[in-house]
């Protein structure tokens, strides 16, 4: 893992961060979400991060601004999607190193949480524990299993609420 660096992305980097979501999943539907997403007043730059090895880049993760509804009237937080690495570099520790990079950042950048609708199994050991234990529902259709969290600043969550995502992630769950 020593050989791999994670950096936030720059505007040479596009077309390769394409590449990866394209290589890791079944049609454009991730590239289009990053590629709106870009353009909204949710993206962050600093938390769109990629990961090289051998100077290429091999893996994205996004980080973006949604809203956390609750009885104090609602704040932002953050959610993980997408993430994504090339499958001929799947096992080399990289999505890892994504996570753990971005929690970093989104610490540093005074963040108080962040929601991943994924696998439970995966995110779980990074951390993030299950969203239903902090009595928190999300905006997408997806079974409440596949919706975890983890608070980096005690007390954010409250006792708990709604996310609510941009209408444009519907368009992959």
């Amino acid at each position: 893992m020593d050989q791999i660096t994670v950096r936030s992305e720059c505007a040479d980097d596009i077309k390769a961060i394409d590449v990866v979501h394209l290589s890791a999943f079944e049609g454009d539907d991730e590239v289009g979400l990053i590629d709106t997403l870009r353009q909204s007043s949710n993206y962050i730059p600093d938390l769109s991060l990629v990961a090289e090895f051998n100077r290429r880049i091999v893996g994205h993760i996004l980080l973006t601004r949604v809203r956390l509804q609750n009885e104090r009237d609602g704040e932002d937080i953050l959610a993980l999607a997408p993430m994504a690495v090339v499958p001929s570099q799947s096992h080399r520790g990289i999505g890892t190193k994504l996570v753990e990079h971005a929690i970093r950042k989104a610490t540093e950048l005074g963040y108080g949480a962040v929601v991943v609708a994924g696998h439970p199994d995966y995110y779980q050991r990074l951390g993030f524990k299950p969203a239903s234990d902090r009595d928190l529902h999300c905006s997408l259709p997806i079974s409440p299993d596949l919706f975890s969290v983890v608070e980096l600043k005690e007390g954010c969550l409250g006792k708990g609420g709604n996310i609510i995502y941009p209408s444009v992630f519907t368009k992959v769950y």
